[in-house]
């Protein structure tokens, strides 16, 4: 009989756990992995918000074109009456523009240039027609506007609202109009509404009215005819609107972000709206015609006021025939790009004595904003429409 050998002792050869450097070799690979993937989040997560930077940057500066280019198209609309036929044409039925004692320069005071924050209904009727206006290149601007940034222009649209208040109320509009100006036009063809050759300069001021006491809206419609006991229809009320845009240093006060802001005239005067973010400078060019009786343009400037060495009563018809505009905006980021740096040099159109209009004036601005240009040009549909045969 054999005997078997003593089982041997395995202890040492089958243990469990972890030895220490294996643990520190796991703990190693770990924390490769771990920064692999931290750094993969943060860079998407970098990237995902440069990204809505960009999109906030681009749609800031859309929108903001949208605004200024929308109301322009509808800048000078004045519902039944037409100021080229009473007042700007070659052959009004006031005395022509031909002279510096033409009724319009004369009541408009001009020059100066009329004040666009003057809400007397004395000043609202001799510049209501003056459909748009600017201030180039502005240092300051007009009192109504606040926090002005220097350098960019500030355009004044005056027109009517698309929508019919008071008696003949539209879907959507004002009943009345609550102590904001409002313009009533005839279309009752009698002497005393729609007045011809009188005598009198200030004739064609008998065909529509422009207040904020509705007791003068007396004008009627077509059918100004009516029978005994019956009243006449009266004409359509709708409020006269001026919008004055301007680009402020700031949003809300000490923020630093540059935004398109409108002075909107109301009941109480003008009410500034904050519109869009981000809108560092806006500039125009205004294409002047080159008659009263053509829409064609002649030339674009930054500056009608200065327009062919201009004086006097010249100077207000390159804005009555103004037929379109050019509009250039710069739009940045609110927020800083890191890692970015701003060296380009932005070109805005033309001053007003035709040199590059260039943004920043000198240099590049260096900052950690990225920036976007935007330009457009704009057709005038009412005041070139009234001239186009």
């Amino acid at each position: 009989m054999t005997r078997l050998p003593p089982p041997r002792n395995n202890l040492r050869e089958f243990h469990g756990g972890f030895s220490l450097i294996e643990l520190m070799i796991a703990i190693t690979l770990g924390l490769m992995i771990m920064t692999g993937l931290v750094s993969i989040f943060v860079k998407n997560s970098q990237a995902r918000t440069e990204i809505e930077r960009s999109n906030r940057q681009l749609e800031s500066g859309r929108y903001a074109m949208s605004l200024l280019t929308e109301d322009l198209r509808m800048a000078g609309y004045f519902s039944a009456f037409n100021p080229y036929e009473k007042i700007i044409g070659a052959n009004p039925e006031a005395p022509p523009l031909g002279a510096d004692t033409s009724p319009v320069t004369a009541a408009m005071g001009y020059p100066p240039a009329p004040d666009p924050c003057d809400t007397t209904a004395a000043n609202l009727n001799r510049t209501f027609f003056l459909h748009v206006q600017c201030y180039d290149h502005a240092a300051t601007g007009p009192s109504c506007g606040t926090d002005t940034r220097a350098g960019s222009d500030i355009l004044v649209v005056r027109r009517l609202s698309t929508c019919v208040a008071g008696p003949t109320l539209e879907a959507g509009c004002d009943a009345l109009p609550n102590g904001a100006p409002y313009f009533q036009a005839s279309n009752c063809f009698q002497a005393t509404e729609l007045a011809s050759n009188t005598g009198s300069r200030r004739d064609y001021q008998t065909n529509f009215v422009l207040n904020t006491d509705l007791a003068l809206a007396t004008l009627r419609t077509l059918s100004c005819a009516t029978s005994p006991g019956v009243p006449a229809p009266a004409a359509d009320y709708r409020r006269y609107l001026t919008h004055i845009y301007f680009v402020a240093n700031n949003n809300a006060a000490g923020d630093g972000i540059p935004t398109l802001k409108r002075a909107e005239l109301g009941a109480g005067g003008f009410t500034i709206v904050p519109l869009v973010e981000g809108i560092e400078t806006i500039q125009f060019e205004y294409g002047v015609g080159n008659t009263a009786n053509s829409a064609n343009i002649s030339a674009y400037t930054a500056d009608p006021w200065t327009y062919n060495a201009c004086a006097g009563h010249a100077c207000l018809l390159n804005w009555l025939h103004t037929y379109s505009v050019k509009v250039n905006l710069l739009a940045r980021n609110v927020e800083q790009s890191p890692g970015w740096t701003d060296n380009k040099i932005y070109t805005l159109g033309l001053k007003a004595d035709g040199s590059a209009n260039v943004f920043p004036a000198s240099g590049t601005y260096g900052d950690r904003y990225k920036r976007h240009a935007y330009n457009a040009v704009v057709r005038l549909d009412n005041p070139s429409g009234r001239v186009t045969p």
